[in-house]
């Protein structure tokens, strides 16, 4: 705590002064972490005052010029992305003042993009940039950040130092970005796993299953199940063999389509479940899906495989004169079904209720195929599938819809 009077900053003997701009549970646990190794941060935040409550930490400068003129590493640990840009590159920011040489150091959770146009705004001033995820929020006053670092080896090694007096971990990711890229694949990692707990919850419910019973079961036999545990045999490079692989992911099919089955018959929803169960192979595999290829025809097989199954390009003439040809693979499976932010299944249920409406057989016995093949609905599923598109499409085409579902779905169980 301060007396009120702005102390003069210390440089931890190094020479290399700090600011922070953001006083909340991260910017102020690492002020009170920094001024307790002797590094005393110049620090400012737009609510008055907040520095009186941080121990060791002097007075608030007025202005974000102020601080940013008279230190050499700026650390922002603000909350959104458009208060990033306020505080660093609006007028009368950081970058208004900030002397050549300085680094900026992101703390803040953000989109890509935003890191981007950051780091490209400090080069124009000749300013250097990392960017800096950070967890472990709530010991930020006690050196109990881990911070993944994003950013060019030479800044990363010049800022080390002032990073290590606040943190317990410190890990350089790689080029710019990578910090953040690390610190959003952590917050996936975490969100999923809550958001699969309660899913499991739920299920569990249903079926008349009391949370402690469950807690119980999942506190005893989690051996082996730790969401790490195929991570750290993946990065171990630990090759796991083909028919391992097989049978392990016939097991999580069955397991998996037995949970949506009695979720379906519950009328309780497991949209998690449903997104996992075609993509266990991979899970088990370790293998990361390979980048769409660049040139549009290979694209398009490339996603075509996908769609229906691997081995399914094959089967396209290799005459690239032919104009059909062209339009689906170079256009249809290149240029729209490689799209992002849309699921393949997404797609798949929107191909299904188009060509519905249009009374296409032909095309549905495709899409059908093609998910039955990547395990993307149960067969209860798609029954109900057939059941809602029977209102949209009318009578005549809603018995094509059935007879295509019916017949495939005999040959599957055959």
């Amino acid at each position: 705590m301060n007396d009120g009077a702005q102390q003069p900053t210390a440089d931890g003997g190094d020479g290399l002064r700090v600011g922070i701009v953001g006083l909340g549970m991260i910017g102020g646990g690492v002020a009170v972490s920094l001024a307790r190794k002797g590094r005393v941060p110049a620090v400012y935040d737009v609510r008055p005052n907040v520095s009186d409550d941080l121990v060791g930490v002097p007075a608030q400068v007025a202005t974000l010029a102020e601080l940013a003129r008279d230190t050499d590493i700026i650390l922002v640990a603000v909350v959104t992305a458009d208060q990033a840009r306020e505080v660093i590159d609006r007028e009368a920011g950081i970058l208004s003042a900030a002397r050549p040489g300085a680094t900026v150091v992101l703390l803040s959770t953000v989109d890509i993009q935003t890191v981007r146009e950051l780091a490209a705004a400090c080069a124009r001033r000749s300013v250097g940039f990392l960017d800096a995820g950070v967890t472990g929020g709530t010991e930020a006053a006690n050196n109990g950040l881990t911070v993944m670092v994003g950013g060019p080896e030479e800044t990363m090694r010049r800022t080390r130092p002032v990073l290590e007096d606040f943190a317990k971990l410190v890990v350089h990711c790689g080029d710019l970005g990578a910090g953040m890229v690390t610190k959003l694949a952590r917050n996936a990692l975490t969100y999923s796993m809550w958001a699969a707990v309660r899913e499991a919850a739920s299920l569990a419910n249903a079926g008349g299953v009391t949370l402690d019973h469950l807690l119980e079961v999942l506190r005893q036999t989690d051996g082996g199940t730790s969401p790490l545990t195929l991570l750290q045999v993946h990065a171990a490079g630990v090759e796991i063999p083909e028919e391992r692989i097989e049978s392990a992911d016939a097991l999580a099919q069955k397991d998996l389509a037995a949970a949506q089955e009695f979720a379906g018959s519950v009328g309780l929803e497991v949209p998690i479940v449903d997104i996992v169960r075609p993509r266990m192979r991979a899970v088990y595999s370790g293998e990361l899906p390979d980048a769409l290829p660049d040139q549009p025809r290979d694209r398009g097989l490339a996603m075509m495989d996908r769609v229906y199954g691997g081995g399914f390009s094959q089967l396209v003439p290799q005459d690239t004169t032919i104009p059909s040809i062209e339009h689906t693979v170079d256009q249809l499976f290149a240029q729209v079904w490689a799209r992002p932010y849309l699921t393949l299944r997404d797609r798949r249920l929107l191909t299904f209720g188009v060509t519905a409406m249009r009374d296409r057989g032909d095309m549905l016995r495709v899409q059908l195929t093609g998910a039955l093949a990547n395990h993307e609905f149960t067969v209860d599923q798609l029954r109900e599938i057939v059941v809602h598109l029977h209102y949209y499409t009318g009578w005549p085409a809603g018995s094509t819809v059935q007879g295509v579902f019916e017949e495939l779905i005999a040959k599957t169980a055959s």
